[in-house]
């Protein structure tokens, strides 16, 4: 770009409605009369829901105001089509809270992602059920961390102190890099969509607890790790990422946690990207994500 060259900022637009035709053209239309360029575009037809899903990315003239009269323009065209949508500008990171218990092996991977750059978010606090001594070792690099103990009969009041943390800070995502708490149905409605997971398994197999141990147990050719939406219901919410690794009939128990640490800190971590990224939509108890 040369200094004479105006300014321009890049958006993301994401959206789901009833499937019908004209949906694409509608889009491509308006974008067009903004005066914005499509850089990318991605759809997917759910022919069993009858559903349609889109991802758009796309550059226009920076401007005073510019998205303000985005989401006005865009918004008009998704009440005519019925839209669930969302809009993003790729110059402002996702501000993020993480949750970390003992173990922190995914904490320091998405800090190091972030310090790099590699991931597009603005970390806004670190949250633990343990204290900042269990973590000496890690450089939170000025993170503010808030020691948040939990036990049965305090569950509600920590929780409360969490939300008040995500509304204080303007937290957009919640990420549970081994938080080994399990949220109420109450703080998972109001996290829906914003809340990501990573479970040390394959799921739906080993939910619970030890699942390393569940597996080593059943003798398993294959251990993973999912990162998925938080819900109500325990490790059942939406996919957004998986991966495996082969093992064999020598791996201990500590063997499959050894080698699970590194699946956990790779999938969470992708989860992150895609969902910052907007790659991920919600699709009732499945996600459409969209290609890297």
């Amino acid at each position: 770009m040369t200094r004479d060259t105006p300014a321009r900022s890049t958006f993301i637009l994401t959206l789901d409605c009833p499937n019908r035709p004209g949906i694409v053209a509608g889009i491509s239309t308006r974008l067009f009369e903004l005066g914005a360029n499509i850089a990318d575009a991605q759809q997917y037809d759910d022919t069993g829901q009858d559903r349609f899903f889109m991802r758009v990315v796309f550059d226009i003239a920076a401007a005073d105001g510019l998205a303000g009269r985005l989401e006005a323009e865009i918004g008009a065209l998704a009440a005519q089509f019925a839209m669930r949508w969302t809009l993003s500008d790729t110059a402002r990171p996702a501000r993020v809270l993480l949750l970390v218990s003992k173990f922190d092996h995914c904490l320091v991977d998405l800090l190091y992602r972030w310090r790099i750059g590699e991931l597009a978010i603005a970390p806004v606090g670190i949250v633990s059920n343990h204290p900042r001594t269990l973590h000496a070792d890690v450089d939170f690099h000025g993170i503010p961390f808030h020691h948040l103990p939990v036990t049965p009969q305090t569950r509600a009041a920590q929780e409360e102190e969490i939300w008040q943390l995500v509304q204080s800070t303007g937290t957009e995502l919640v990420v549970l890099a081994r938080y080994m708490q399990i949220l109420s149905d109450g703080l998972a409605r109001k996290l829906a969509g914003r809340c990501i997971n990573i479970h040390h398994s394959f799921l739906p197999g080993f939910k619970g607890a030890r699942p390393y141990h569940q597996a080593f147990e059943r003798g398993v050719k294959l251990i993973g790790a999912t990162a998925h939406y938080v819900t109500g219901d325990l490790d059942e919410g939406p996919i957004i990422e998986q991966d495996v690794e082969r093992i064999s009939h020598a791996d201990t128990p500590e063997d499959l946690i050894r080698k699970g640490r590194d699946i956990e800190r790779r999938v969470l971590a992708r989860a992150v990207r895609i969902h910052v990224e907007r790659r991920a939509l919600p699709n009732g108890r499945k996600t459409v994500v969209f290609g890297h």
